[in-house]
């Protein structure tokens, strides 16, 4: 994989720098008992199924709620925007369990772990995000389909849903996150807390 600031050739023999793609996406950050917790199940499926061809650093663990697109360049505008939502958008804190453990199909299907009940204050705040980002940010594109989840590994194979032992997260905040494409670090660009 080439390092996203490497230079490249192109097809004349020139050089040139690789763009760097910066992801973005709102998400649910695990504090670290939790983190900690989603750990211990990771090394445990490690055990039970043998290696796939990649685990996630656990410092990377979170879950999805809106990915925000792939930009070549940074989006203040878009920070901005979410900044915006966020003040109009009072939450409270929740409790998320997870549960089972499942694959998702793909050239590298995810090994993800969820929760077998989807908590109601989970989906509104997914809701009601989704509709105030796409009324504040023109052009916007978002999922229409929420399966919340904690990506593990990435495999070979797709494997059969299995249960785990619980874990059981209080969701005490949300937060903007910055990746660049081929790094493997993150940049909290925003954070908001859910009250308790």
């Amino acid at each position: 994989m080439n390092h996203p600031h490497a230079s490249q050739h192109d097809l004349f023999g020139g050089e040139h720098a690789a763009a760097t793609i910066h992801r973005l996406f709102l998400a649910l950050l695990p504090d670290a008992p939790v983190r900690a917790a989603l750990a211990q199940t990771a090394a445990t499926l490690r055990t039970q199924q043998g290696p796939p061809s990649g685990w996630v650093d656990p410092l990377r663990y979170h879950a999805t709620l809106h990915f925000l697109g792939d930009h070549a360049a940074p989006r203040p505008d878009l920070v901005a925007a979410t900044e915006q939502v966020a003040g109009l958008l009072p939450g409270a804190a929740f409790d998320w369990t997870l549960d089972c453990v499942r694959s998702f199909h793909g050239r590298r299907p995810p090994r993800v772990l969820c929760g077998s009940v989807l908590p109601e204050p989970l989906q509104e705040l997914w809701v009601r995000w989704r509709e105030a980002l796409l009324r504040t940010v023109p052009g916007l594109r978002l999922e229409n389909r929420f399966v919340p989840h904690v990506t593990l590994a990435y495999g070979r194979e797709v494997l059969p849903e299995a249960e785990v032992e619980p874990v059981h997260w209080r969701v005490r905040g949300l937060a903007l996150i910055e990746s660049l494409a081929g790094r493997h670090d993150y940049r909290t660009l925003a954070s908001w807390p859910l009250q308790d």
